[in-house]
């Protein structure tokens, strides 16, 4: 274990500094400040010998969590980052993108604050790849063996590694003109700088993993048929893209869009130093009363985003109450905590409003949007019923969807492949994570559904153990961390 005491004398009070509100929304860069590294080492002393380390299940990798704790405040650093790269390939992004449902399971968060867990996680990357210790592993011989892995979010990058390694021909193919997924488009830069995306790819194309960008699979010149004749096996890393809509009228109105048709070219915009990302974008933020409906991450992403667009006023609507501000009876430890939650996001300004739901939206003469109508909802016998009396109408020159997606999209690849889909419209799959198409494998959003990015590299990992075995007859030696049956602590 790591101090005795740690727990018992050393309070959560010591995290990184977020950068002034009124400085980081000037720019894109991340808002965190770099902490003290003796402050570190102190909260990875927190970690306590709890005899059973709950944060490994609340952790879908399965992170060695107390070992590289024990590590750090030992001052021992490099094997940390050893341990650490055992069972997660990207903590960078983890450390940075992940709401860390192991910190909800920590022991110590029983009667008091959980031991920083995730900030711990992030700094024993960073240090890793400053002082030169993350180097190219490729493998020592080559398999003959060939995989498709298509798209290159979390998923597909920790499933192209882990075959890369394991001495398969692995090529990523990706649809967009850079590789990443959300992580390079839909993950804005305040949140995760590039760099750490750009810098990983680097090393995965020096281990052999080759990188194909522009490459939409499942059109004419390159569908199913083609992919399945190239390849030995094929992974879909594809993602839940299709997203919920918003069925009320006036849905149609210049205006309104989904999140995912908003955030990427305001990140690629960012990511642009020849142009001004508040106005060089289809669609800006800029003076408008900007409304986001959905509470989540996706839409704290759309409001940090206008907020650096200059947008006039934000307003984020959330169909649910308010969480509580402490974990309700109903909701015990080591369950993920249903609490309120301030990300930097709604630091930075904007109005959240809770339990109310849409119903309809106004236009002006030019067929745009103008104002929004909704009204107070409560929940009851299983179903939101409205509040008479609670409509009212807020302006709005900018709705933005973020109410989650629905699933893979079907048409093309999806439906080419013949792949069986579950009751919820992912892509079913087997205990290998194959689909009922031999060679076809699933991982990650496109089989689970919307999940965390945890879950995504967490099913990378494992679609590539099934991959492996199917290639080599059962002989793979690669971890399989989960199986796909298994369900998150928070979603």
């Amino acid at each position: 274990m790591a101090d005795p005491k740690g727990f018992l004398t050393t309070p959560r009070r010591e995290l990184p500094a977020r950068r002034p509100v009124d400085v980081r929304i000037l720019d894109w860069r991340e808002v965190y400040e770099q902490q003290e590294s003796g402050q570190l080492e102190r909260q990875a002393g927190r970690c306590m010998d709890c005899g059973i380390p709950f944060c490994h299940d609340g952790c879908p990798l399965g992170n060695l969590i107390p070992e590289w704790n024990d590590l750090v405040w030992r001052d021992e650093w490099q094997p940390a980052i050893e341990r650490l790269h055992a069972t997660n390939n990207f903590p960078e992004f983890t450390g940075r993108l992940c709401p860390a449902p192991c910190e909800g399971s920590c022991v110590l968060g029983i009667n008091s604050e959980a031991v920083t867990i995730k900030q711990v996680e992030v700094s024993i990357v960073d240090r890793a790849w400053d002082e030169g210790w993350i180097t190219p592993q490729p493998p020592e011989r080559l398999s003959g063996r060939t995989v498709a892995v298509v798209g290159s979010g979390p998923a597909g990058l920790a499933a192209a590694q882990q075959l890369t390694r394991a001495g398969h021909t692995v090529a990523v193919l990706e649809r967009a003109d850079a590789v990443g997924g959300l992580l390079r488009y839909g993950i804005p830069e305040f949140k995760m700088e590039k760099r750490h995306l750009d810098r990983r790819l680097e090393q995965m194309a020096a281990e052999g993993t080759r990188f194909e960008t522009g490459v939409e699979v499942g059109v004419e010149g390159f569908d199913a048929g083609a992919l399945r004749d190239r390849y030995d096996a094929v992974v879909l890393a594809i993602g839940a893209t299709a997203p919920r809509d918003l069925p009320v009228p006036g849905r149609d109105l210049g205006g309104v869009l989904q999140a995912m048709d908003y955030l990427p070219n305001a990140n690629r915009a960012a990511l642009d130093p020849t142009r001004d990302p508040r106005t060089s974008v289809p669609v800006s933020a800029a003076g408008k009363h900007v409304i986001i409906i959905g509470g989540g991450d996706t839409g704290a992403d759309c409001l940090g985003t206008a907020h650096r667009q200059g947008a006039e006023s934000v307003t984020q609507l959330e169909i649910l109450p308010r969480p509580a501000d402490a974990r309700p009876d109903s909701n015990p430890w080591p369950t993920w905590p249903l609490v309120y939650r301030t990300s930097s996001a709604h630091e930075e300004g904007g109005d959240r409003v809770y339990a109310v739901s849409t119903t309809r939206l106004l236009g002006d003469e030019h067929g745009d949007v103008r104002s929004l109508e909704l009204v107070e909802v409560t929940f009851v016998d299983g179903r939101f019923e409205p509040v008479a009396g609670s409509e009212r109408e807020i302006p709005a020159d900018l709705v933005l969807l973020a109410m989650g997606f629905v699933g893979p999209q079907r048409a093309g690849l999806v439906e080419q492949l013949g792949v069986d889909l579950d009751p919820r419209g992912n892509v079913a799959r087997d205990q290998t994570f194959m689909t009922s198409v031999p060679g076809v494998f699933v991982a990650g959003d496109a089989g689970r559904g919307q999940s965390l990015i945890v879950w995504a590299i967490a099913e990378g990992r494992a679609a590539a153990a099934g991959v492996d075995a199917w290639l080599l007859a059962g002989a793979s030696t690669l971890p399989r961390p989960i199986e796909p049956t298994s369900r998150p602590l928070a979603v």
